[in-house]
């Protein structure tokens, strides 16, 4: 699998980046270009002093690099493609990163974001799978390690039929700024 290290940022082009860019840097991510809507809606948008950003699927450079339902494959009675649970746990990472980039879009500067309120997270699950919290746990654990105590979020954890583009999972938040 591909990380959102092999995207572009605006560290590679050379721009200044800001404590939260480092700190992804530190763990080996860059923040990516926002990715375009698939849809008629905007990335993300304020309201106050709040970021709401649409759910985000796990682009890497542009394309998904896994579709289909999360399963742990024991009981799935699915020809179709499955994704493992750590695996997805990886792709809501992804998700979490691309929400960044959404909430930086419109902001400016993730230093100004002064905490993550609220993470909802979408993951289209075999009918026997019920692990979503582990999964979303790949966003939760990303915006703790990013942000510190300011990355404690209020969250849901939702199974899904499906999602957009055949995901394993989708991923939106709510940020507050200054």
């Amino acid at each position: 699998m591909t990380t959102p290290a092999e995207t572009t940022s605006a560290a590679e082009s050379g721009a200044p980046t800001s404590a939260v860019e480092q700190r992804l840097a530190e763990l080996g991510l860059t923040l990516p270009e926002v990715a375009a809507p698939v849809a008629s809606y905007v990335p993300a948008v304020v309201s106050g002093s709040y970021v709401y950003t649409s759910g985000q699927l796990p682009f890497i450079n542009g394309k998904l690099e896994a579709t289909g339902k999360v399963s742990t494959g024991e009981l799935g009675a699915s020809d179709e493609p499955t994704v493992d649970p750590e695996e997805a746990k990886r792709y809501a990472a992804v998700c979490a990163i691309n929400a960044l980039a959404a909430v930086k879009s419109v902001i400016g500067d993730l230093d100004r974001v002064t905490r993550i309120v609220k993470v909802v997270g979408f993951v289209s699950s075999d009918p026997t799978f019920t692990g979503q919290p582990g999964v979303i746990n790949g966003a939760s654990e990303l915006l703790g390690q990013v942000f510190g105590d300011a990355g404690k979020h209020a969250r849901s954890a939702v199974g899904v039929s499906v999602l957009p583009l055949d995901s394993p999972v989708e991923v939106e938040l709510i940020a507050e700024f200054s």
